[in-house]
């Protein structure tokens, strides 16, 4: 689609400086990439064990399209007849048990219809919380969600928050993190750097 295939290219060089900044980070592991194919598109999974800092890391890039059923237009509250999406997804596991598990994701959604947006989220399992670092990534977070809107930090850290609690333990997952998703864009504004 329109968009789609730009941002595309844009996240699939991000997944490979992504996997050389890592590798070179940890300074014995390397990534083994894995293209795959399947009929709704293709994506490459690159995968990292037993480095010298990193235990393992997966950092995954996808780009499908397909028709948009009737179960997308009954959870979305529109009508289209195609959709394509890109992403990236991310785990990284260290071997120091100081050092937090991170997750992120991004993503690109369009609709045939014009409609497109961009989502994701990033979070942190510390083993071990130390305060002053959670309140870095937080404040990290919150400085550039503040360069678009101010009010986007509180509402993304609140769902972050409400998804990862774990009403069982009465506890959180981790120290939390952020979602986003900017809807309905207009292309020419600058939400590619967001």
């Amino acid at each position: 689609m329109k968009h789609t295939s730009r941002i595309a290219s844009i996240y699939k060089d991000l997944q490979q400086q992504m996997c050389r900044q890592l590798e070179k980070g940890d300074g014995k592991g390397l990534f083994q990439q894995l293209p795959w194919t399947k009929d709704i598109g293709s994506g490459l999974t690159c995968v990292m064990k037993n480095g010298d800092v990193i235990e393992k890391a997966g950092l995954n890039f996808s780009h499908v399209e397909g028709d948009f059923s009737d179960k997308m237009e009954a959870l979305l509250g529109m009508k289209a007849a195609r959709y394509s999406a890109t992403g990236i997804s991310s785990i990284i596991h260290p071997f120091n048990p100081f050092v937090p598990i991170i997750h992120m994701n991004v993503r690109f959604f369009e609709l045939d219809n014009g409609v497109c947006w961009f989502g994701g989220g990033i979070d942190l399992t510390p083993h071990y919380i130390d305060e002053s670092e959670a309140a870095w990534f937080h404040r990290s977070l919150k400085d550039i969600c503040d360069q678009y809107n101010g009010d986007y930090y509180p509402d993304y850290k609140a769902w972050a928050d409400n998804y990862f609690f774990i009403k069982h333990r009465n506890e959180t997952r981790g120290v939390g993190g952020s979602f986003s998703i900017v809807f309905n864009l207009k292309m020419k504004e600058n939400w590619i750097g967001y």
